[in-house]
């Protein structure tokens, strides 16, 4: 179902809000993660709050955010069974933080478009892939269904 423009324009500023919070949650995780490395309750919180990102995203139609969300995600979740998210890696990651609040500061408030060229996103998750130990990461993913989000998941 496409969305109504006059709906999009409603949801975008609260959508926008939000966003800024989760990607500040994910953020403290971060850190958190510098100092107490690979720690399992700061990567289930990121996961949680990137799952939440790239659900709000996609409800406003937003792809570029949303799949960038839901790859870093996957890369996290592939850690899980063997985390190492040292140094280097925790810097690939910041970056992709750093180049998704970019990305949404740059989303046009009116069109809901993002004139974007997905290079520097493709390398940034290709770095982040490599710095975990992913370098046969597929950058694209399947299907652009959003796991179901947990109780904690909500929280985030």
């Amino acid at each position: 179902m496409p969305i109504d423009r006059k709906d999009w324009a409603q949801r975008f500023p609260e959508f926008l809000v939000e966003a800024e919070t989760l990607l500040a949650k994910s953020e403290e995780c971060l850190n958190h993660l510098q100092l107490i490395s690979n720690d399992k309750d700061a990567i289930d919180c990121m996961q949680s709050t990137l799952l939440k990102l790239a659900s709000r995203a996609e409800a406003l139609a937003l792809e570029a955010i949303s799949e960038f969300s839901l790859h870093i995600y996957s890369l996290l979740n592939l850690t899980q069974e063997h985390v190492d998210l040292h140094e280097q890696a925790l810097d690939a990651l910041r970056n992709c933080f750093t180049l998704m609040a970019w990305q949404l500061e740059l989303v046009d408030p009116n069109t809901g478009q993002l004139g974007l060229d997905e290079t520097e996103q493709t390398s940034l998750i290709e770095a982040f892939a490599f710095q975990v130990g992913q370098s046969q990461f597929q950058s694209s993913l399947p299907s652009k269904r959003l796991p179901p989000l947990s109780y904690s998941g909500r929280q985030a």
